[in-house]
């Protein structure tokens, strides 16, 4: 997803470059074809938000990445890798903006399991690692470094308080999310797990 989100950004004047760099993204696809995303009955419809950024990772604008993976009972269903439309001053507010990303997923996949018919009264989780990000909402005293994320604070702030949401802290190395805030490099070996996890896919 990461990848596919830095290619796309050169689509009206693509380089030699950029060719280059898609192809290498169809040769691991051609070249991982039993990877598959697997469910599970899990018994539990609880839903989790792996959330996670950079800060100011493009070199060009100094944009940071965000990206978040949505899990329903333990399952697969959603992910996305964006870049912010602003610049963060800090990693705890690219973290926060990433947050707020994630829990208005959170919050359309809960709309549509009580569409479809299921309990969708379960608090959810977003898994956060910026415990900087963390304590804002544990600080009810506005800051002026916080004015400009003021919206996204109250946004997050009101679920946390009606109990639709939990935002616990998460280590970094346990962090899946993080691939979609960065290129991925290293052994192949492990394609299809996200940091030795193998929640997010399965080879057949």
């Amino acid at each position: 997803a990461y990848a596919v989100g830095v290619v796309s950004q050169f689509m009206h004047q693509p380089q030699i470059s950029h060719m280059k760099a898609v192809l290498r993204i169809t040769i691991y696809l051609k070249g991982t074809p039993g990877h598959e995303i697997l469910f599970k009955a899990n018994g539990h419809l609880e839903t989790q938000v792996y959330t996670d950024a950079d800060w100011a990772g493009d070199k060009g604008n100094r944009r940071s990445t965000s990206g978040y993976f949505t899990l329903v009972g333990g399952n697969l269903v959603t992910w996305r890798s964006k870049k912010q439309k602003v610049v963060a001053l800090s990693s705890a507010e690219a973290e926060f903006r990433g947050i707020a990303r994630g829990l208005a997923e959170a919050l359309w996949i809960r709309k549509l399991l009580s569409e479809i018919g299921y309990d969708s009264t379960q608090t959810s989780k977003i898994m956060c690692d910026n415990k900087a990000a963390i304590q804002i909402f544990e600080n009810p005293v506005q800051h002026d470094r916080t004015k400009h994320i003021e919206v996204d604070r109250h946004f997050i702030k009101d679920k946390l308080e009606n109990g639709i949401i939990e935002l616990p802290f998460v280590r970094s190395k346990d962090q899946l999310a993080d691939i979609l805030t960065k290129a991925r490099c290293g052994d192949r070996k492990d394609d299809g797990r996200i940091n030795g996890d193998d929640r997010l896919a399965k080879k057949k």
